[in-house]
């Protein structure tokens, strides 16, 4: 079907062919979510790659640019349909570290996923996650990123202000040092190993 040409464009990061593909599989009657989900599925591959290191980033980020260039051809079919929206996630890279590859494919992984997404950058306080939190409307999500040893104590501080001043916001945490157990131990709902099951489980912590 026209999906799998899409799925294989992604994995392959194909960002010149994607849009023209997605258009075809929408014009054969495949629904934009399936062909959606589709392009999360491919990610999910690639993130796996990544993780078994079979990949590097530069292919990471080339396939997370096509999938962006194929969401592009899907966003005004789904626009109408206010359904899709999960609510707001706000995320940010901890204070004192300054990666941000990591981030913003989280970042691209959720909207595409259908959060609407606030990134507050790199290098950000705990106490200005709370900040977005209050400033945004239909905060559902709160997304935070530490690739560096030394900011995980940042990381902790993020999660519990967080939780702190929002004691039902879902929390979700991910970055080279973090591990599902540093996670439950600062209180953090979720942990994500990569951009493609970050997606997943912010969907099924907001469920």
């Amino acid at each position: 079907s026209k999906i799998e040409d899409v799925k294989a464009l992604v994995e392959a990061g194909k960002s010149k062919k994607i849009a023209a593909a997605v258009q075809e599989a929408l014009d054969a009657g495949d629904k934009a979510q399936d062909i959606l989900d589709a392009m999360v599925a491919s990610m999910s591959v690639v993130g796996d790659k990544f993780s078994a290191g079979e990949i590097f980033v530069p292919e990471m980020l080339i396939a997370a640019k096509s999938m962006s260039k194929g969401v592009e051809v899907l966003k005004p079919v789904m626009a109408g349909d206010t359904s899709n929206s999960l609510g707001t996630c706000i995320m940010g890279t901890v204070a004192g570290d300054l990666h941000d590859i990591g981030k913003n494919l989280v970042v691209m992984m959720l909207e595409s996923a259908g959060f609407d997404m606030v990134d507050l950058g790199v290098d950000v306080a705990a106490e200005k996650f709370v900040q977005a939190v209050k400033d945004n409307d239909n905060v559902v999500l709160v997304a935070c990123s530490g690739l560096l040893t030394t900011t995980m104590p940042a990381l902790k501080e993020a999660v519990q202000t967080v939780k702190a001043a929002f004691p039902d916001m879902k929390v979700i945490v991910g970055g080279a040092p973090v591990t599902p157990e540093y996670a439950a131990e600062i209180g953090a709902d979720g942990y994500a190993p990569d951009a493609g099951s970050a997606a997943v489980k912010a969907k099924e912590l907001v469920a």
